[in-house]
């Protein structure tokens, strides 16, 4: 049993036989399933839970947050695995709730162009069963995280510039409130001034607030044509400055994902690309045949007036795929460089004025350093991501990685950018938070105490509780 657990191993053996009265034998505290439930891509320690659980139904959803509720057990929902910040962990133990059993398709309506889904489908999943309607979910954080998850974290990815967040595509909500009780947060309209945006409440909250049971999301008509391209350039700063001048000429490219030369040097040792190993710009352009080529050859006139060279087209599926799952990988292809090593991924996101100027003080900051962090970003939107490659068994590593990250979210937020453009607050983030938000994360934890007054809910996520002398707000 966790050392964390503020109860005694008779009340946790008692838990788990009414839990196995809820959902039979999807209760689990092997060993194995527990340890695969404390991990995920992030650098933080392995925090798993007590017992996890896997509910098929929101009525059993329900169930177990009154179990919860009743016995002060600490609760976390777990979807893919996949998050970067600790978002999951379970730091109390308690029980997890994972989610992947719930990953039906509920409802698609094609000519509304959305669809109600289950929170433990996968994005892949998702698109795999809309392939005969026309239609696709455009959000591609480059896992295969469930919608859930990237509903909690406030997701977004490669396609943003052009299809929006999580925020802009999640149309409603189905959700289990800490007390018990399942709220719907809107209706299928397109549009509602119905009093407050509760959708949105939840969408980033990281399970904090109440457990996600479904999703309706909005669906997008699958373009007529795709091209991708990848383009050479002499330094970081010409491909920011390209990147640039595409957005601010209105080009409507789907993805414009900058990697520095050092990004690129991994990705010919995973992906046996054979590029040049100096900053590029992938491009991907969708629409008719004739908007497409239209796009294409303005984003290339730009990036010739920057020195981009070397245009390299990915036209068919299999081309395409090849590109951007080489992209999709680059954890991967950072790990490259360095065996053995783990990666600490951090991001940042600025106003897209700032991001050259962003971008070039952090490349200097990492060869002052002298650490391996290749970067790689969604520069459409100003979001890049670093992958600080360190040896977990050395501590003055980590260290050092954790003051470069100080660094670059301090600078990001002189810039009037954010500590953290898409992979949440988690575990890693709350200081950060209560440095670029001040007093609004004292309304935070308001919304928190009024609908978890318990601290039930995936406790010591987003914000820290405050001292004992405040009342209690965790």
């Amino acid at each position: 049993m966790s050392a964390h657990m503020p109860i005694g191993r008779m009340p946790m053996e008692a838990a788990l036989a009414r839990l196995a009265a809820i959902v039979g034998d999807r209760a689990s505290i092997a060993a194995g399933v527990l340890a695969d439930h404390g991990r995920s891509e992030a650098y933080h320690a392995a925090r798993p839970p007590d017992v996890v659980v896997f509910p098929e139904t929101t009525a059993e959803v329900q169930a177990i947050v009154n179990l919860c509720r009743e016995l002060a057990l600490p609760l976390v929902a777990f979807g893919a695995g996949t998050s970067l910040e600790g978002n999951a962990a379970a730091l109390n133990g308690g029980v997890c709730l994972d989610m992947g059993r719930m990953n039906a398709v509920l409802a698609v309506h094609p000519e509304d162009m959305d669809v109600v889904v289950q929170p433990g489908i996968t994005r892949k999943q998702l698109n795999s069963q809309l392939r005969d309607t026309g239609l696709f979910f455009p959000i591609d954080p480059g896992a295969d995280a469930s919608i859930g998850g990237m509903t909690s974290t406030r997701a977004s990815g490669t396609m943003a510039v052009r299809y929006g967040t999580m925020k802009d595509n999640v149309l409603a909500l189905e959700v289990v409130l800490a007390d018990g009780r399942v709220i719907r947060t809107a209706r299928r309209a397109r549009k509602s001034a119905a009093g407050y945006d509760m959708t949105r409440l939840f969408v980033g909250a990281e399970g904090t607030l109440g457990i996600i049971t479904e999703v309706t999301v909005k669906l997008h008509p699958q373009p007529e044509a795709i091209s991708s391209a990848v383009c050479a350039f002499p330094d970081l700063k010409a491909a920011v400055d390209t990147a640039i001048a595409v957005i601010q000429s209105g080009v409507p490219v789907a993805r414009i994902e900058l990697l520095d030369a050092v990004m690129m040097r991994g990705m010919n040792l995973h992906a046996k690309l054979g590029l040049p190993e100096v900053p590029h710009l992938f491009f991907e352009f969708h629409g008719s045949k004739a908007y497409v080529a239209e796009q294409a050859e303005t984003a290339q006139a730009l990036a010739a007036e920057f020195g981009g060279e070397g245009f390299q087209w990915a036209t068919t599926p299999e081309e395409r795929s090849r590109l951007w799952q080489a992209r999709d990988n680059t954890l991967y292809a950072g790990l490259a460089l360095r065996p053995g090593a783990k990666a600490m991924i951090t991001d940042v996101c600025v106003p897209i004025s700032r991001l050259a100027e962003c971008l070039v003080q952090t490349a200097a900051d990492i060869a002052e350093s002298g650490l391996t962090a290749p970067v790689v970003g969604h520069v459409g939107d100003g979001n890049f991501h670093l992958l600080v490659l360190l040896d977990p068994e050395r501590p003055e590593e980590l260290a050092h990685a954790k003051a470069f990250n100080e660094r670059l979210v301090h600078r990001a937020l002189a810039l009037e950018g954010t500590c953290t453009g898409e992979h949440g607050v988690g575990i890693g983030k709350m200081d950060f938070l209560a440095l670029e938000l001040g007093e609004t994360v004292d309304a935070m934890r308001l919304v928190k105490q009024a609908l978890d007054p318990h601290g039930i809910m995936n406790p010591g996520k987003i914000f820290r509780p405050l001292p004992a002398s405040h009342g209690d707000a965790s």
